[in-house]
């Protein structure tokens, strides 16, 4: 048999076994450590630099009602170009997790990305929301369910 024939079946034997694969999503636990890990790495240097390089100090932030509102947003782009890009923001991938589609588990891009990051502002503003993955086997928030996105571990992919 040739080596080209054989590499075809290799890879039609790795498509079934991707897909024959049982997803476990990440633990509550780890995607709210995640959370944390990029509010620091991502958001507060943002507000940093707002702070004290665009603004006058903690004085003008405070009495600014737009400076907020464009760090947010500036954050969400960066937010929705991590998770574009891999799958993961750094968060994410301090605790081997990464944002899929949830049908077909593959990334998703940049709209769809900025999509769920608003949808998760809007998330975080009602109870149901925070508490949904824990009435759902599936440990998926409401933007998840909008979105039909999931949360997975890693190890359970191909990198």
């Amino acid at each position: 048999m040739r080596f080209r024939d054989l590499k075809k079946q290799s890879n039609k034997n790795n498509q079934i076994n991707k897909k024959e694969q049982t997803v476990i999503p990440a633990y509550y636990i780890y995607r709210i450590k995640a959370l944390i890990v990029d509010l620091f790495m991502i958001y507060m240097p943002i507000m940093y630099i707002m702070t004290y390089f665009v603004l006058d100090g903690k004085e003008a932030l405070q009495e600014s009602s737009i400076a907020p509102l464009v760090a947010t947003t500036l954050y969400g782009l960066i937010y929705a170009a991590f998770l574009s890009h891999s799958g993961q923001t750094p968060g994410k991938k301090a605790y081997d997790i990464k944002v899929v589609d949830s049908k077909t588990l593959e990334n998703i891009g940049f709209f769809r990305s900025l999509s769920r990051f608003f949808a998760f502002l809007f998330t975080i503003t009602t109870l149901f929301g925070l508490f949904l993955p824990l009435l759902r086997k599936d440990n998926r928030l409401l933007h998840d369910v909008l979105l039909s996105t999931t949360i997975v571990e890693i190890p359970n992919l191909e990198k």
